[in-house]
């Protein structure tokens, strides 16, 4: 099993490669995404609200790699049982089983993805990382919308209406936003190796 975020990431490569510096990342970026998941709109016709939490786990998926990526969001997952991480402040079991469980279960899923495609060097320019981020904002709708329809007991055309329609341009700027913010890093650090 992998203990240090690998050197193929931009934490690896500007870390040092420790089992100490990956827990102190994966726990930050699970801080991050609460943090992200309080700037929070909420829409008056469905549960889901407008946050900046997949923004967050984009970021941890790219920047720590797979494993300790996915691990991020699964603290974070795990710390919203007990502490109010969760959008506006909530917590518990009943909100994470809720209308947005499936959402929650995604973000672990779609930081594994964007953190793989970034050790597959995907992040490393504008054409490669926004798919590559679009992907995982794919993830994270394909596990939350059944679920949403599920807990709601909803059709799922309406599940995709309260669910994703209202997020589709939000996410794409996150994407597009994470696209450019990625090669931009990379650049930085080659340029200060030279």
């Amino acid at each position: 099993m992998q203990t240090t975020i690998p050197s193929r990431v931009i934490a690896g490569a500007v870390l040092p490669r420790s089992a100490v510096a990956t827990g102190a990342l994966v726990v930050s970026f699970a801080l991050l995404t609460a943090l992200s998941a309080q700037i929070r709109i909420p829409l008056p016709f469905t549960p889901v609200p407008i946050t900046g939490q997949t923004f967050a786990v984009l970021l941890s998926g790219a920047a720590l790699g797979r494993a300790a990526g996915a691990a991020s969001q699964g603290v974070y997952l795990l710390m919203g049982l007990i502490f109010p991480f969760y959008a506006g402040g909530a917590s518990g079991w009943t909100y994470a089983t809720g209308a947005t469980g499936g959402f929650l279960v995604g973000f672990i899923v779609a930081a594994w993805v964007v953190g793989a495609l970034a050790e597959r060097r995907q992040d490393r320019t504008v054409a490669t990382a926004i798919p590559a981020f679009l992907t995982g904002s794919v993830i994270i709708y394909l596990m939350g919308i059944p679920w949403l329809a599920n807990v709601l007991n909803v059709s799922w055309p309406r599940a995709v209406e309260l669910g994703l329609a209202p997020f589709v341009l939000g996410d794409l700027a996150k994407a597009a936003l994470a696209g450019a913010l990625l090669p931009a890093a990379w650049k930085l650090i080659w340029s200060a190796r030279r």
